[in-house]
């Protein structure tokens, strides 16, 4: 078992969902996806991602409830997906392994264009609102600018397989924690 909660964060389009549930299948640890839980949120109100995000800029409720439903999984055995849960741990006192799955904005539109059925310059004009979007309410609503956070790891996914990225993290946790040592 790892000793902390393992947050995996970083950019839509980087491969961190799919990180995310390789590495806690690995390490049979428990996984829950904010992006999961937003996406779900905005269908129940009819809304998509993009328009649900600028409904939040506005409501800031929307935000504070996710993140506080977050916050309370965090505790060892689970693996929290979420660009903003890494560092709400570590500002809320909860012990943490930080991670990050980034990848180029021109791989991450090429990802997101064919996941979603569109171009890539639409992929990559949603990707840049949406981005803009969350950093805006990152700010507001926690001081947080998540381009100035240091992650304890840090892996670009743009020349990798998925099964690559998920090895390198669950290296390193296995490399870094006590508990997942023995």
């Amino acid at each position: 078992m790892i000793s902390r909660v393992v947050t995996v964060g970083g950019p839509p389009g980087s491969g961190k969902s799919t990180a995310g549930r390789r590495v806690a299948d690995a390490l049979g640890l428990t996984y829950r996806s904010a992006g999961e839980q937003f996406r779900a949120e905005a269908a129940r109100r009819g809304m998509d991602v993009e328009a649900f995000g600028h409904f939040a800029e506005a409501h800031p409720e929307v935000d504070r409830a996710l993140d506080r439903a977050m916050q309370e999984l965090a505790r060892p055995g689970f693996l929290l997906d979420g660009r903003l849960q890494g560092p709400l741990c570590r500002r809320n006192g909860i012990p943490v392994h930080d991670l990050i799955v980034t990848a180029t904005l021109a791989e991450r539109a090429r990802r997101v264009a064919g996941r979603d059925g569109q171009s890539e310059a639409e992929a990559r004009r949603r990707l840049s609102e949406r981005e803009a979007s969350e950093r805006l309410r990152y700010r507001r609503q926690y001081g947080i600018d998540l381009a100035r956070e240091t992650p304890e790891l840090t892996v670009d996914s743009t020349a990798l397989a998925p099964s690559e990225v998920a090895d390198r993290i669950v290296a390193f946790l296995r490399a870094h924690d006590g508990a997942a040592a023995r």
